[in-house]
Parts: structure tokens; C-alpha cells; sequence
């Protein structure tokens, strides 16, 4: 479901954050409500990440927002892996450290583009 469309990309990326910016038992009931897996948030995040620089160069996001994405990105890589499967289950989205540190960076990324963090959690399809 790719688009050319910058507002759409933007969105994409806006929503993803709002996901991973979410308390950890609001994101549980999402995962819940969608009968998704706890990687999903981090699937939509990368899916939207990878179409950031284009967002920053259409003028439709603040470069000055591409060094917490990347930190990000690299907090989420850093959490991948067979040996860290621990780190991607639901009870883990409120323990583990780097779900905190990417929460709070999505938050600061929310913060400084929208001007506040909390926003409503997209619905989404998931087509099996």
C-alpha cells in the first residue's frame, strides 16, 4: 500500500508513533483489539520510518526529527533477534527498557510535530 501522496506518508508515520508512544497497557488493548502480534508496532513504525527522509525533503516533517527517529530505529534493531524474544512479548511492553526509551522518543517526536503525544490509535485491517 504504497502512495505518493506526502499527507498520506505522513499520516502513516504520525500514526506508527502514536502507536509506539502509547502506555503500555493501551497498546496491549490495541494489539488486543486488532488481534495483532506485539512486532506490529514495530512493523508499522519501519514501514513509515523508511519514508521519512522523503517526508523531511516534500517539507512534510522537520528534519530536526530524523535524529530521535533514528534513535528509534536503532533502539527497535537493537531489540531483534531470536536471543530477545523475551523483549517482544505483551507483558513486556511495560518492563523492558527499550520499549520505554523508544515510547519516550515517539513521544518527543509527537510532541515537537503535532504539539502533544496523545492522539487517537489508528483502526486498522489486518488481512489474512
Amino acid at each position: 500500500m504504497e502512495s505518493s501522496d506526502p499527507s498520506f506518508r505522513r499520516r502513516l508515520l504520525i500514526e506508527a508513533l502514536t502507536v509506539l508512544a502509547a502506555d503500555a497497557q493501551v497498546q496491549v488493548s490495541w494489539l488486543v483489539r486488532h488481534p495483532v502480534m506485539t512486532d506490529e508496532i514495530v512493523l508499522d513504525f519501519d514501514h513509515a520510518f523508511r519514508m521519512a527522509e522523503a517526508l523531511v525533503a516534500e517539507g512534510e516533517l522537520a528534519r530536526r526529527l530524523m535524529a530521535d527517529l533514528r534513535e528509534i530505529d536503532v533502539v527497535l534493531s537493537k531489540m531483534s533477534g531470536g536471543r530477545n524474544a523475551d523483549r517482544w512479548t505483551r507483558d513486556a511492553l511495560s518492563t523492558d527498557e527499550g520499549w520505554a526509551l523508544a515510547r519516550r522518543l515517539a513521544r518527543r517526536v509527537l510532541v515537537a510535530e503535532l504539539g502533544e503525544w496523545r492522539q487517537p490509535l489508528p483502526e486498522i485491517s489486518v488481512i489474512r
